[in-house]
């Protein structure tokens, strides 16, 4: 729809809406990906934005950079191609006070705390240049709080949160999860601590994951509209058997299996990075995954996969001193599959060697020695976005690369996949016993998931539609917000005329 359609059909192009959530893991992003689907179904053009995102799951956009995934996702409920002005900064923390800070899709160098906060004002210049050309080229700009906007410590040139929406002058939604427990607490104590004008930007609450009789439920409803004046737009109930691709934590519910399964294991790296690669084998009816944390017991499996990280010298220590070296060394003797993804790739070499010190202190680590090659981190992240074939059994793969090492050595001959364009990717030990690759997402691709299984043991393999999957939940996501939202609060806080009326039928 053009701009000059947006008009006549009541819309008022470049309208700003933003939620923000009491707590990190209170239903943000959930929130705007239902939102952003329920607008796209009417043929309105709504784009996510999230100004700046703390997150160690990322994705490669149209043009070159990397954003948060929770927004490439987001992107995909807008029927949109990911691109790095949905996430103009990204950090990617490398240990506890310090991170990599990507402007724009590109890395830009690693700062501590206090450098990053004097550097906040080019990163704002970013955020709202990014945003004037979202609103100027979309008719909704769904935007993405990040943590709670009442941390107090981070209020002074907050570009996450209400110092955004107070920059741009836009109505906000605040959302809480009542699963957790005091939904209450958390909402009225979020608005006591906002200054009055934000108080009054703040438009309304959502309540997201209850369960049971929303009759028991609105004692407090009446009470909390009447002691803050704020309207409930809406309360959404908990969905079972949901799944959206997580910003940061990992997701470790269990998923119920049949009995016949292949397990896989992966540690819980300190600096675990994109683990979202593991979703397509957590959902699969055939496969019992497990993460393993720190002082956890390391159990059999058929397959142990050494995942992405962040800070790889720094993680392979961490291995060595949970014990797994010896569980993988014993899991090889008695026949199981080794796979290292990215950092799990260079994990499995010989050396690993960061001589600008670029994931921490320079210098080098001794690998796990399975495959024979070497990698060095350099300064120029690899930002790709592939297709090609798994040489397991020519079975087409997509994904994605996101790393700073360049990688060598003979077993480099024995590649794990061959990319479209004729560059080869990965390597397998001479045994067929050991693979790696720097692709993120492998396991998104159905016939190279399927390889993938039977490689590691599985003999009769279902095939797993994880895209499909991804999908329905978003739009089960936007049929909570018809069902269970004040629809015409939102048409007004959306930039719509209040007497259109609007096309529920779905594109």
């Amino acid at each position: 729809m053009s701009q000059s359609e947006a008009s006549t059909a009541g819309l008022a192009p470049g309208a700003t809406l933003m939620v923000q959530g009491t707590t990190s893991d209170a239903g943000k992003s959930t929130l705007v990906t239902a939102l952003c689907r329920w607008l796209h179904r009417q043929g309105v053009s709504v784009v996510p934005f999230k100004p700046q995102n703390m997150a160690l799951n990322s994705a490669v956009t149209a043009d070159g950079g990397e954003i948060g995934r929770a927004q490439a996702v987001q992107a995909q409920a807008c029927g949109l191609a990911p691109h790095t002005d949905m996430n103009p900064v990204l950090l990617k923390p490398n240990s506890d006070t310090g991170a990599q800070v990507i402007i724009h899709g590109q890395a830009v160098g690693n700062m501590n705390a206090v450098a990053y906060h004097d550097y906040k004002q080019v990163a704002r210049e970013a955020v709202l240049a990014s945003h004037r050309r979202l609103q100027a080229t979309h008719q909704v700009v769904m935007v993405e709080g990040a943590g709670s906007p009442a941390e107090i410590n981070l209020r002074a040139n907050d570009i996450a949160n209400m110092g955004f929406a107070e920059a741009v002058d836009c109505p906000v939604i605040l959302v809480a999860d009542i699963d957790k427990g005091g939904v209450f607490a958390h909402l009225v104590g979020t608005l006591e601590l906002l200054s009055p004008s934000e108080q009054a930007r703040l438009k309304g609450f959502v309540i997201n994951r209850f369960r049971g009789d929303i009759a028991l439920l609105q004692p407090g409803l009446d009470w909390l509209e009447q002691r803050t004046g704020k309207p409930v737009l809406g309360v959404l109930p908990y969905l079972m058997d949901f799944h959206l691709e997580a910003e940061d934590a990992i997701d470790r519910r269990q998923v119920s299996k049949a009995t016949d399964v292949l397990k896989v294991v992966v540690p819980v790296l300190p600096r675990i990075s994109n683990h979202t690669d593991f979703d397509p084998l957590r959902l699969h009816p055939q496969v019992a995954l497990t993460f393993v944390g720190p002082g956890e017991a390391i159990p059999p499996a058929d397959l142990i996969i050494l995942p992405g990280s962040k800070s790889v010298r720094a993680d392979l220590a961490f291995l060595r001193s949970q014990g797994w070296t010896d569980a993988i060394d014993r899991h090889l003797r008695y026949g199981g599959k080794l796979l290292g993804i990215c950092g799990g790739l260079q994990m499995l070499g010989r050396r690993v060697e960061d001589p600008e010190g670029l994931e921490g202190p320079a210098g080098g680590s001794d690998g796990l020695g399975l495959l024979q090659i070497d990698t060095v981190l350099e300064p120029h992240k690899q930002l790709r976005n592939v297709r090609g074939r798994l040489c397991l059994e020519d079975a087409a793969i997509s994904g994605y690369e996101i790393h700073a090492g360049v990688t060598s050595g003979p077993d480099l001959q024995r590649a794990a996949v061959q990319l479209d364009g004729g560059r080869a990717d990965g390597a397998q030990s001479a045994d067929g016993q050991v693979m790696g690759t720097y692709l993120h997402g492998l396991f998104e691709s159905s016939a190279a998931c399927s390889a993938l299984l039977r490689w590691a043991g599985l003999g009769e393999v279902q095939g797993v539609d994880y895209h499909a999957l991804r999908e329905r939940d978003i739009e089960r996501l936007a049929d909570l917000v018809e069902a269970h939202m004040d629809l015409s609060a939102l048409r007004a806080l959306c930039g719509l005329d209040a007497d259109t009326e609007i096309d529920t039928c779905r594109n």
